[in-house]
């Protein structure tokens, strides 16, 4: 059953979805199709992993670019990995203003084959508010998954007096919830999938999803209405991952313009 925001609160709609370079079940390089998904989703502030700019494999576009211009939304990406032009990272896209705050990489073993790993942190201005919002992609090893978390949660990320508790951390974490890294995000951020029905959950491999591996994590300050992962057919095919959308609130809005218009469980 979904929360009932208070009357006094704004209510926003948030989303994770790592597109896999754009490239769906089906082999095709397709911007658009990820755009067709986020926008059935409607929302308000995405999160974006595994994005190709200026890449000879995907036919040298800005993929970031691509979707936020579809969208009509704004975009702070961040390449996480540089080869001469071809850049390789992570977004965040919105309807708000936003600037970012920080954008960096995480800790690595320095293991050959591994892909290097990344943050990007915006400050959206929602009404009278602010709200942090941190977009990651970690890794498939746990130590190094870890290293990368305790990073997360030190000074120059969540620990930042500047972060607070109205902040969103979400993304493609590589982590199930019996994973050491997400018991450790956990004791500093609550998940918005919790509690809620179980078996609707899973966002990895789209095809027969069995691992929840992108997750949004919510502040004191934020209330969670509503979460869902996103199982449309479109969805299922558009890329590797299932986008995760959540509903939710924050005090100290006052611009009616802003309140969410519908639930979520009539986008799916």
């Amino acid at each position: 059953m979904a929360v009932i925001a208070p009357a006094s609160a704004v209510s926003f709609r948030v989303m994770t979805y790592n597109v896999h370079r754009c490239r769906g079940l089906d082999r095709a390089w397709s911007p658009e199709r990820i755009a067709e998904v986020i926008a059935s989703c409607r929302p308000d502030v995405v999160g974006l992993q595994e994005l190709d700019v200026g890449r000879a494999r995907s036919g040298r576009v800005d993929q970031a670019e691509m979707i936020a211009r579809d969208l009509g939304m704004d975009v702070q990406f961040f390449p996480t990995l540089r080869v001469m032009e071809e850049l390789y990272g992570d977004a965040i896209l919105t309807r708000w203003p936003a600037r970012t705050v920080r954008a960096g990489p995480l800790p690595g073993l320095r293991l050959p084959g591994l892909e290097p790993r990344g943050a990007i942190w915006s400050a959206i201005r929602i009404g009278g508010t602010t709200l942090q919002v941190i977009n990651t992609h970690l890794s498939v090893l746990g130590r190094e998954r870890v290293m990368q978390i305790d990073a997360l949660l030190g000074r120059d990320w969540l620990g930042h007096p500047d972060c607070g508790d109205a902040v969103v951390l979400m993304g493609d974490l590589n982590a199930t919830s019996r994973s050491r890294a997400y018991r450790r995000l956990a004791v500093r951020l609550r998940d918005a999938h919790l509690p809620r029905r179980q078996g609707t959950r899973a966002t990895f491999p789209t095809r027969y999803p069995t691992l929840r591996l992108d997750h949004i994590f919510v502040g004191p300050a934020v209330t969670v209405l509503d979460a869902q992962t996103v199982r449309t057919p479109l969805a299922s095919f558009a890329s590797d991952h299932l986008p995760v959308v959540a509903e939710l609130s924050l005090a100290g809005g006052s611009e009616p313009e802003m309140q969410s218009s519908q639930a979520l469980t009539a986008v799916f």
